[in-house]
């Protein structure tokens, strides 16, 4: 694995007029996989770069990845249901998560700042059941991922994906990706200034307050306050998250614990506080 930044001011390579559009369009098309669509045919057509899936992950206040846009050259709901997998069991194996996560000397990376490249090959991930589930039954050997910030304790994750019959990508490929690196990070926050509030709803708003509140809730407190403040139950929390609902009731009796609070009543009203 490895990760390096990019300027965010550098200037992006040139595209032809109909792809630079339909990138465009794609941000605010009503269907969802409209954008990794569009990004996922100018890696094709524009850079002749043999790229088979395109995802994009947010990753919101430190809760589970929520997909915003993902295609697929084979169609289908392949890749939707492998992306749904990965958020319920693996993000937090992801080498993405630790950039997300890191500091550079004292301060967090911040928006505005670099936009980060994440070379993830299929070989690296030690965790089989992450490697058979992300990389092996999708037939995926690499993965290189452009990660920016369009908003405080929100991260974008645009993943590109190699099919194992073209190996990984090559040094001259990745400079090829690193010219429209910038136009496709731009294309996303576009996407989502336009459509995430929307889809975050008003769980993911209070869980927000809950995390500046409290930044010592771990991922998983998180994932459990964003299901109880979207009034889905501890059965329901679970399915999402891949674990017993009992576990559910452990990781809330610790993320109350935390916050000084010991029911729901009391988390809504922390959320309502000013």
């Amino acid at each position: 694995m490895r990760s390096w930044r990019l300027a965010s001011s550098q200037r992006s390579g040139q595209i032809s007029t109909a792809r630079a559009t339909d990138l465009v369009m794609a941000m605010s098309h009503p269907d969802a996989g409209a954008l990794a669509a569009s990004i996922l045919q100018t890696v094709g057509e524009s850079l002749s770069l043999p790229v088979s899936q395109c995802t994009i992950f947010a990753y919101e206040f430190d809760a589970r990845p929520r997909t915003v846009s993902a295609a697929d050259h084979r169609g289908g709901h392949f890749l939707r249901d492998v992306a749904e997998r990965y958020a319920a069991h693996f993000y937090a194996l992801d080498g993405n998560r630790a950039i997300i996560g890191q500091t550079d000397g004292r301060r967090r990376i911040r928006s505005g700042d670099a936009l980060v490249l994440h070379q993830q090959r299929g070989d690296e991930i030690e965790n089989e059941a992450y490697r058979a589930a992300c990389y092996a039954q999708p037939n995926v050997s690499d993965r290189l991922s452009l990660l920016v910030q369009p908003a405080d304790s929100v991260w974008l994750s645009i993943n590109l994906y190699r099919d194992r019959a073209y190996g990984v990508f090559a040094a001259g490929e990745l400079e090829r990706i690193e010219s429209v690196a910038p136009l496709f990070a731009h294309a996303a926050k576009g996407h989502y200034a336009l459509n995430g509030q929307h889809q975050q709803g008003a769980g993911a708003a209070m869980l927000a307050r809950v995390r500046r509140a409290c930044p010592a809730l771990t991922p998983r407190e998180l994932d459990v306050l964003r299901g109880t403040l979207e009034g889905a139950s501890a059965a329901e929390i679970a399915g999402r998250m891949g674990v017993k609902p009992t576990s559910v009731v452990t990781y809330q009796k610790r993320a109350y614990a935390r916050l000084g609070i010991s029911n729901q009543r009391q988390l809504f009203a922390l959320c309502m506080q000013p």
